[in-house]
């Protein structure tokens, strides 16, 4: 179906506005764009409007009549989307809109990420900033940049210039969970440096090896499903041939995003010509290993090797060693899980990047946590194997967890609206995600009661990426009779 049906679905402001930002460019760090659509929208509905140094954009909506008396509330998502696509295709993510269309009761992206993570959230606030004959109190919405990468629009929030006191975050992937808690991370950077090898074996020939048709996901809410990591599988094939094929690593590259599950690597080694065809056997080896490992969990794992030109040089043998049995044994995927939240992750690892270029290579990783010593004693197991591998690591974006209130009021509100709406109780939940809610809280100079919900989200992270069409609706209507409850 053509990208423009989106228009058809209902409810129809919603969609236009997710219509309108899938036209805009808004991968991490190209935000001007969006945050002036954004700013533009709010001045041409003659509302307060202001953006900060940062780009945040804050639009200010006054309560409706007869709800001047209540709690100011904010209301935030973040404007960046993942840029994630699959190899075969060519999309610039800076310059390119997003192409979408209707799947059943689903709408998805033509092998691209969506970007309804978080852009539905967006649409929904737009929507209710619009909309004249709806009931709520004063609202404070606030619309954060490069929230994927770094956090940086809500690090950068200005202290008291929000004066909200409840908070409703639109940023969660779950129709019928309330989230009151997520996890905090910090990125951890590890680097490499040599002397290139000039020296290649007379007799060697040069292999491209490709690692491909992973789903890779979210490398926090998806974590725990235990799919496969490209940069793991790659170095595992790649210790088994540099010890017993007298292969050279010249070059790798896997993985793009650190918050997403890598799901792709390449690498290009030399090999004795006359072990060409051991290593064309051992790829297909690995490839029907890595299916019959990860069967029920991924679908269609490709594993080849291609001949290519020689390269002009090698990774020395030490480093390359060094690199290999670091990535191999350095920890990746579920670390712990909370005890009070059966089910959820505590602590994680994704060894999201491991890339090399000329006299370097840098391996990327997040780790993630609820629980601030958990997160650096995963922080200093991941240090530890990398000083043993003489790397040099560096930590960097740390930023906090949302611990959960066990007193919140809006939450027993948001409970009650959706028994009454619904006929059920919706789910409480810890998500083992990065959310901006714990920064925002830190920035403000009094008390502020959050809760985070959303549509059902599949795949975010990921060119599998799509939103179930009914959630949207039903998020929508509850957002709608939440604002006329609380406060």
């Amino acid at each position: 179906m053509a990208n423009a049906e989106i228009l058809n679905l209902k409810p129809q402001r919603v969609w236009a506005h997710f219509y309108e930002l899938t036209q805009i460019p808004r991968p991490t760090g190209h935000m001007k764009e969006v945050t002036q659509f954004i700013a533009d929208f709010g001045k041409s509905l003659d509302l307060e409007t202001e953006q900060d140094k940062v780009g945040n954009v804050l639009i200010r909506k006054p309560a409706a009549k007869g709800f001047e008396s209540k709690q100011t509330v904010i209301l935030q998502s973040h404007l960046d989307m993942v840029p994630q696509k699959n190899s075969d295709i060519k999309h610039d993510f800076t310059k390119d809109p997003i192409e979408t269309y209707v799947d059943g009761d689903k709408v998805k992206a033509r092998s691209t990420t969506l970007g309804a993570d978080n852009g539905i959230g967006v649409a929904m606030m737009m929507a209710v900033l619009e909309d004249n004959t709806l009931n709520h109190p004063a609202i404070e919405a606030l619309f954060t940049v490069d929230e994927e990468v770094g956090m940086n629009g809500a690090f950068g929030l200005q202290k008291g210039v929000l004066k909200g006191t409840l908070m409703l975050n639109l940023d969660t992937e779950e129709e019928g969970e309330l989230c009151v808690g997520c996890a905090g991370g910090t990125d951890v950077n590890v680097t490499f440096r040599y002397k290139e090898d000039v020296e290649i074996d007379k007799g060697d020939v040069a292999f491209k090896i490709s690692l491909r048709g992973l789903k890779g996901g979210h490398s926090g809410t998806q974590i725990h499903l235990g799919r496969a990591n490209a940069n793991k599988l790659m170095n595992r094939f790649l210790k088994d041939i540099v010890r017993n094929y007298e292969a050279r690593l010249a070059g790798i590259q896997g993985g793009t995003l650190r918050n997403a599950i890598p799901r792709e690597s390449f690498a290009i080694i030399t090999i004795p010509e006359q072990l060409s065809d051991d290593l064309m056997d051992l790829v297909q080896e690995y490839e029907d290993l890595f299916n019959e490992e990860f069967a029920g969990i991924e679908q269609g794992i490709t594993f080849e090797a291609e001949k290519t030109e020689l390269p002009k040089s090698l990774i020395p043998s030490e480093i390359q060693d060094d690199l290999i049995n670091a990535v191999e044994g350095c920890p990746n995927g579920v670390i712990s899980m909370l005890a009070d939240f059966p089910g959820v992750v505590e602590s994680s690892l994704n060894l999201a990047i491991v890339e090399s270029s000329k006299g370097k290579i840098e391996v990327k990783l997040l780790v993630r946590s609820s629980s601030e010593s958990r997160k650096e004693w995963v922080c200093s197991s991941v240090e530890s194997v990398f000083l043993l591998a003489g790397a040099k690591v560096e930590f960097d974006g740390a930023y906090p967890g949302w611990q959960p209130n066990a007193s919140s009021e809006l939450l027993l509100t948001m409970e009650k609206v959706y028994m009454d709406k619904f006929g059920k109780r919706p789910s409480v939940v810890v998500v083992h995600a990065g959310l901006e809610c714990g920064i925002i809280q830190s920035n403000v100079d009094h008390p502020l009661d959050i809760v985070s919900f959303g549509p059902t989200i599949i795949g975010a992270h990921s060119p599998d990426e799509y939103v179930e069409i009914e959630s949207v609706s039903n998020t929508y209507d509850y957002l709608i009779s939440v604002l006329e409850e609380i406060g």
